[in-house]
């Protein structure tokens, strides 16, 4: 799939998902669409010819516009930037969308079971909130690693598909502090998290896994050990 052009897009909103991440929309005309779990790339120029380039998960479907979401990574001017910096109404340019394997086809009737660690859950947020979208969708399943609760984006959202629609299955697990009446201890992303009733490898959910190098690759190993099939797990990592 090709990059295409550059296209020129001003941001319109910024609200916050974590004390330090947050969510950018933006208005990008000419915009050809885009499916969900694609990512973009950012370019930032100013006159005096500098220039930086970032790519960035889409975290809402098309019908939801353009959105990203961020994390300021220490000592990332960019990111930092496009946090905290960057005035509504200004401009960015934008590339994309970009990325044809990591990415759910609203069409498909497979359940889909959705691993995230930590900001990993962006473009997977992108798919939960196309399956809204969808006509008789199948059912997801997300199971969300993260730190403590504090680092939890796109809460609001969450909690709103896990009361509404009983074909959501949300489950989080806490790698460092666990919330008070949180059913499961503090660690890392085991195989009783993921190979439970409905969501085992006879089953055949397309699975989706996403976050740092180390956390996709333990994921996926896990998933691979109970015994699904590789070909049906799609993975998308950085760091």
């Amino acid at each position: 799939m090709t990059a295409g052009p550059w296209r020129r897009a001003r941001l319109t909103d910024r609200f916050p998902e974590t004390a330090t991440a947050c969510t950018l929309v933006l208005s990008a005309p000419g915009w050809p669409g885009h499916l969900a779990g694609q990512h973009v790339d950012v370019r930032l120029r100013d006159g005096a010819g500098y220039q930086a380039v970032r790519s960035y998960s889409l975290s809402a479907p098309s019908a939801d516009g353009v959105r990203i979401s961020v994390q300021p990574v220490p000592g990332g001017e960019v990111s930092s930037y496009l946090a905290h910096v960057l005035p509504v109404g200004a401009e960015v340019e934008l590339r994309g969308p970009l990325g044809g394997w990591f990415v759910w086809h609203p069409e498909r009737r497979d359940p889909v079971l959705l691993l995230a660690g930590g900001s990993g859950v962006a473009p997977l947020m992108a798919m939960l909130r196309a399956r809204e979208h969808t006509l008789d969708p199948p059912p997801f399943r997300l199971v969300y690693s993260l730190r403590d609760a504090a680092q939890r984006w796109f809460a609001a959202d969450l909690d709103r598909l896990s009361a509404q629609d009983d074909r959501v299955d949300i489950t989080y697990v806490y790698t460092r502090t666990v919330p008070a009446g949180h059913p499961r201890p503090a660690g890392r992303l085991t195989t009783a998290d993921i190979d439970t009733p409905r969501w085992q490898a006879g089953d055949r959910p397309l699975c989706f896994v996403c976050g740092p190098t180390a956390f996709v690759e333990h994921a996926a190993n896990l998933l691979v050990k109970a015994g699904h099939d590789a070909s049906r797990i799609r993975t998308e990592r950085f760091g």
